[in-house]
Order: C-alpha cells, then structure tokens, then sequence
C-alpha cells in the first residue's frame, strides 16, 4: 500500500495545502524524541523538494534544540477528513530566528502571525505514503485564536521574556538558540 518518493508531485502538494494540521518529529542523538502537532495557516511548499513551516511560540521549544544538534526531521500529514492517507516527509532542516538574513527570505511566504519565533526550512529527500486506514474520521471545526491572543496580550516585551525563561533549553537540557547564536 505505502509507497515511496524522491519528491512531492502535485498530487502530494493538494492533499498537503488542504491539511489543517501537520506533526513534526526531531530527536538529537540522545535525551527524548519530540513529536509536535501544528496547526494555524503555517506551512508552503516551496518546490518538489523544499518546504517551509513557521514555529510559533509555545510551552516549550524543542525542536529548535534538536535542530541545533541534529538536522533530520520527519513532518507527518494525517487525512482527517475524505479519503484515508498518510504522508510522511523526510529530510534535513534548517533553523532561523527573525535575526538571521534567511528568516526574511522566506516570512513573505505567511501572513503576519503574532508569536512566529522561528522559520524552519526542510530539503526533503524522502516522500512516504501510506493508507491511513486506521486514522479516525473528525470534523474540522475552526481554529483556535488562543495562541494569537495570549501572544498579543503579552505583547513583544513579555514574549521575549517568557521566550528567555521557557524557550531556551529543552526538557533535555539543549540549547534552543532563541535569544543568541
């Protein structure tokens, strides 16, 4: 049933556009393995090879420390609505913080989204479908306007202050990058 890709055709880019959501999966060579669901309008596909997601604030920020170490990623399509299918990309990614001359690059590519911490830029060297059968039926119903609004009510000042005391390290102790190089 799976079946594997050098590349993303154009039937892997609708399915990918019409997701309301993505999970992404970094380890470093030690310590815990991080899986994290994603949502809001936060990822293009740039070419057949290439994808772009933004990394929005959140509790913790362990995939900016799993990239500083180790560059491999794993981002995970489920269909959640219509026909069953899984899509699994694979490859190496890249990091960038709004001080790097890259994050400009590429944040035309999304709307003005409070909380955007991080762009993070993945060469896909590896398509992986599969039949998603056993993925459960659910009824997309809206986003959720909590992050955006907890963001805008902290404002830059308290964003960056609780970016320096929950962003910095991961559960294992790795350095996230997030407030110096």
């Amino acid at each position: 049933m799976g079946k594997k890709f050098n590349e993303l055709n154009s039937d892997h880019k609708k399915f990918i556009a019409d997701q309301k959501m993505f999970f992404v999966g970094t380890a470093a060579k030690g310590g815990r393995v991080n899986i994290s669901p994603k949502g809001v309008d936060s990822f293009r596909v740039i070419n057949s090879n290439r994808v772009v997601w933004l990394n929005l604030t959140g509790s913790g920020n362990e995939t900016a420390a799993h990239l500083a170490l180790n560059n491999r990623m794993t981002i995970m399509f489920c269909a959640f609505e219509g026909k069953p299918l899984i899509l699994r990309l694979y490859g190496q990614a890249k990091i960038y913080h709004p001080r790097d001359k890259e994050f400009d690059e590429y944040i035309s590519l999304f709307d003005k989204t409070p909380g955007t911490r991080q762009i993070i830029v993945m060469d896909v060297d590896l398509v992986q479908n599969s039949c998603g059968f056993g993925v459960p039926l659910m009824e997309y119903k809206e986003d959720r306007s909590l992050i955006t609004d907890w963001v805008i009510k902290r404002g830059d000042n308290g964003l960056k202050e609780y970016w320096k005391e929950k962003n910095q390290n991961s559960i294992d102790g790795f350095e996230t990058h997030i407030l110096n190089n």
